[in-house]
């Protein structure tokens, strides 16, 4: 009787495989220099030894966490944002103005996000020439700064754009643009809170800071207390209201009929590292 053995290479062999080259290679100069009679650099050797195996291994567990973030269906949902006055966090706006704000939604223009009444029949906006948010995460693109999840939607239907989502480093308006206009600013890390059921809601830097500011009279747009001080000094005498930012994931039918689809996104163009947005 002959017994096969069959050996199954584990997930994370491209990890180990680097690592252990890269011992091997410092063992192998070390014992070399030993030979030679150069024991005296055995010190130095080890170091960067240890040095660059840990640069390695960190290298690898970085690409490891973006491919995990790629392939991850979650983040791919897409989405609507809705609006959720929470009474507690908002006694300062008037009981009328909260209803009237309570359940509105998220809608793309001028680059900023804006809340706007929603349709209680269609869940889109009331004004039909409203663009409502309309997106998902993803990786974003800056090879110096640690892998940050941003956060994109499209701005428009036809043509089918997408912008990244930021928070103004000078304003904290939240904001949308391409990558060479939102690079300077905070583009993430964006999450939710929970990852399924109605109340799930969108985080900026690990917690829920958004706000609504009245711009003009009716109009609000979003910001976020990224010092968590209620946007001291830069409400400028408007009036705010904290509010909640629901994550909607909505279906095939809708996501295509706002520019993205569910196959290869329009605006978008998959390569071998990822996805990534037209334009700068």
């Amino acid at each position: 009787m002959h017994v096969h053995y069959i050996i199954k290479k584990p997930d994370n062999w491209d990890t180990y495989y680097q690592i252990y080259l890269v011992i091997f290679c410092c063992v192998a100069k070390m014992v070399i220099d030993m030979l030679l009679g150069l024991g005296l650099a055995l010190p130095i050797t080890t170091g960067v030894g240890v040095g660059v195996v840990t640069g390695v291994a960190e290298g690898v567990s970085y690409q490891q966490k973006m491919n995990e973030e790629m392939k991850s269906e979650t983040r791919q949902l897409k989405f609507h944002i809705d609006v959720h006055i929470d009474s507690s966090h908002s006694r300062s706006a008037s009981r009328s103005r909260r209803l009237e704000m309570d359940d509105s939604i998220v809608t793309m223009r001028d680059n900023k996000l804006w809340i706007e009444e929603k349709s209680p029949i269609t869940r889109q906006p009331a004004n039909v020439g409203s663009h409502p948010f309309t997106g998902f995460y993803l990786n974003y693109p800056d090879e110096d700064r640690p892998m940050t999840r941003g956060l994109v939607s499209t701005i428009s239907r036809d043509p089918p754009v997408l912008n990244w989502i930021y928070v103004d480093k000078d304003t904290y308006e939240i904001k949308c643009a391409n990558r060479s206009g939102s690079i300077q600013h905070h583009v993430g890390d964006w999450d939710w809170t929970e990852e399924f059921g109605p109340e799930s809601c969108l985080t900026f830097d690990g917690w829920e800071g958004a706000v609504a500011v009245e711009e003009a009279e009716g109009k609000w747009a979003l910001y976020f207390d990224k010092d968590d001080d209620g946007l001291k000094g830069k409400k400028n005498g408007r009036r705010t209201m904290e509010v909640s930012l629901k994550r909607r994931v909505i279906t095939e039918q809708e996501v295509n009929k706002w520019g993205l689809g569910t196959e290869g996104n329009l605006g978008m163009k998959k390569t071998v590292s990822g996805i990534q947005i037209r334009g700068p």
